[in-house]
């Protein structure tokens, strides 16, 4: 229960394009920005940040939808408590199905403004601890196994502990990559494997079994999500351990996965979840049923990355982080916020509340609206 009123008085929608160092591959498609819509939340006494990166073949949404979708959504809050998060939450659904992307910028701004009127940082308000050390892993595109490999031996050379590989094709092409990727760094550091739904059920076993000798930590999403009831096959059939990314979206879909026995692990992303309030949901779940888990992160800033990073640290069953979608962008906006450290290292601000924003001068650069 909220314990006192803050009437949310005005909402800013802002589109935020950063270029990217270079593109960003996986088997569905390229990026080349980084794109995302920044969402300020403002009460009489409080900002609250919130930010959502769409990625258009993963959750649905693009830059423009969430732009569109989330003027409905700020004018239904507009007058509403921002502390009662439950119920501004309850009201974005009756809005619109759907969209938890841009649902989750929304979400990530209440929970901010909620954590300053508690005087805590984030995470301390959704009940973690700042008693862990946070690591992220650099992620190799998919592309050339030549360039791949020279990209992997790039990034062991830069200190990051954790390597995540992205794949998706043949399994020939696939186990090429992944040989040349071990033969440029060698077994001493983790490999991660990501085939974003880009295998059938057929190459996907025939790909995991053909990759089990190379020491893979996990690999996500291997088939297409709509077919995750086949999930537990190959599940049964990989010497790799499965952890689900886009077919658990909410925690509805974290249960139907847990109950199928259809995967080891599960990937947490607030904008697939649609925010915090959800993805606690399913932190619960997994914890139930002694399931580590992993944040995962699309295209966001540091300040989304932040609140990722928050989230990360309220239980001990998230072992895995995938923070290094900031480390591509050509600038940084982003004030406070996390940091990044030697070893893949991430750093949770102490300031109260999500303890990132960015400056309204350098989002008045871009398309806006405010209601």
């Amino acid at each position: 229960m909220a314990k006192k009123n803050l009437h949310i008085k005005s909402v800013g929608i802002y589109k935020l394009i950063i270029p990217l160092k270079e593109p960003f591959v996986i088997s569905l498609g390229a990026q080349y920005d980084a794109e995302s819509i920044i969402v300020v939340i403002k009460t009489d006494h409080y900002s609250g940040f919130g930010e959502c990166s769409p990625y258009m073949s993963i959750n649905g949404e693009s830059i423009d939808t969430c732009f569109i979708v989330g003027q409905y959504l700020a004018k239904i809050l507009k007058g509403k408590n921002a502390l009662d998060i439950k119920e501004c939450i309850q009201a974005m659904d009756k809005v619109i199905f759907g969209n938890h992307s841009i649902k989750s910028a929304f979400d990530i701004a209440l929970y901010d403004i909620a954590a300053q009127e508690a005087a805590l940082p984030l995470y301390k308000f959704l009940g973690g601890e700042n008693t862990k050390t946070l690591v992220t892993d650099y992620t190799v595109s998919l592309g050339n196994a030549g360039k791949m490999a020279e990209d992997a031996a790039k990034y062991k050379q830069q200190g990051f502990p954790v390597i995540k590989v992205k794949l998706g094709e043949s399994t020939h092409k696939d186990a090429e990559r992944i040989h040349l990727i071990r033969e440029a760094v060698g077994y001493e550091i983790p490999l991660r494997i990501d085939a974003n739904q880009g295998w059938d059920i057929k190459t996907a076993i025939a790909t995991l079994k053909e990759l089990g000798r190379y020491d893979i930590q996990h690999c996500e999403e291997p088939i297409p999500r709509w077919d995750f009831m086949r999930l537990r096959k190959v599940r049964k059939k990989s010497p790799i351990p499965i952890m689900a990314d886009e077919s658990c979206c909410d925690h509805h879909d974290a249960k139907r996965l847990i109950d199928l026995n259809a995967c080891d692990m599960l990937n947490i992303k607030l904008g697939k979840s649609g925010g915090i309030y959800n993805a606690l949901k399913i932190i619960s779940l997994a914890e139930k049923a002694g399931m580590k888990m992993q944040v995962g992160a699309f295209m966001e800033s540091r300040l989304g990355m932040t609140a990722f990073a928050h989230l990360a640290l309220c239980s001990d069953d998230i072992e895995y982080c995938d923070f290094d979608t900031p480390l591509m962008f050509i600038e940084d906006p982003v004030s406070g916020g996390l940091t990044y450290h030697d070893n893949g290292v991430v750093k949770v601000p102490e300031a109260v509340g999500l303890g990132a924003q960015i400056t309204e001068d350098y989002l008045d650069k871009f398309e806006k609206v405010v209601l």
